[in-house]
């Protein structure tokens, strides 16, 4: 059998992963395949995450929060990719190269590692989402077979055709190959938080309190909490950002009521006459 020539044509010294592997426009944005489909949930919960989210130390146009995004991460297997439900990069300019709204986030092109990522736990994700730790997350809906519970050291034969690879889970991701700092997982059927920290290379899970369940993040100054409330006309437990001084970061929508009401309170101490004169209708 003659020996197979590299797909991508090799020069001295070799040309960096940006120039010679497939760029953003390349790569393909979905995958019909992969297991954990959305649902509503999946949907609202990471807008309020990233309609939440306030950073002291960066601007908006220096940081990128990507949802249910291809994110490629392997420079030997290119087509390798996973899709966390949110995650943020720090440092980076918004668009893609300055010019372009991103369909994935493509890791060598990038040059910058998601600083936290975030799953919403669905069942059938466990293993995938929560590595060895899944024994410890109870099952919340009928057994369901896991077509990912083969670890990342296993390989499974391809009909005789020699060993198949396969893709590492997305723990094993965060973990070892993008080192993520911070991962947190978040249950929206037993509304419970787990937040894990990168120490020592490997994820140590981080003690929350089981009744307000709050995992701080030094470095953004900021920490995810479960918060009980009404999101786009739902109201249930979600996970959104917290503040230094312990409170709710708001969103848009709620600082502008927040204007409002203030600016009403301040209406109605003044008198008929002085209301009169600033042209306000009693009635309104």
């Amino acid at each position: 059998m003659q020996p197979t020539s590299p797909s991508i044509p090799q020069t001295d010294p070799p040309r960096p992963p940006k120039l010679t592997l497939p760029t953003m426009y390349d790569l393909p944005s979905e995958d019909p395949e992969e297991p954990g489909l959305p649902d509503e949930f999946h949907d609202l919960q990471p807008q309020l995450l990233s309609r939440t989210l306030r950073l002291i130390d960066y601007t908006n146009d220096r940081i990128f929060t990507g949802t249910d995004l291809n994110l490629y991460y392997d420079v030997h297997h290119p087509l390798w990719h996973k899709h966390p439900d949110w995650f943020l990069v720090l440092d980076v300019p918004r668009l893609y190269e300055k010019t372009d709204l991103r369909s994935s986030y493509v890791i060598w092109q990038e040059g910058v590692n998601p600083f936290v990522a975030i799953e919403l736990l669905s069942p059938g994700t466990q293993k995938e989402d929560l590595g060895d730790y899944a024994e410890l997350e109870p099952l919340v809906t009928e057994t369901t077979t896991d077509a990912l519970s083969i670890t990342s050291s296993e390989s499974e034969q391809n009909n005789g055709q020699g060993v198949k690879e396969i893709p590492p889970k997305k723990w094993d991701v965060y973990e070892r190959i993008l080192r993520v700092p911070y991962y947190a997982v978040f249950s929206r059927y037993t509304n419970r938080l787990r937040g894990f920290q990168l120490e020592g290379g490997h994820y140590q899970e981080q003690t929350l309190d089981s009744e307000n369940p709050r995992f701080w993040i030094p470095d953004l100054k900021l920490g995810l909490g479960v918060w009980q409330g009404e999101f786009e006309g739902i109201t249930r437990q979600w996970l959104r950002w917290y503040d230094s001084e312990g409170s709710w970061v708001l969103t848009d929508t709620e600082q502008e009521q927040k204007k409002r009401f203030k600016l009403i309170e301040k209406l109605r101490s003044l008198s008929p006459e002085q209301l009169e004169a600033l042209g306000i209708d009693l009635q309104e």
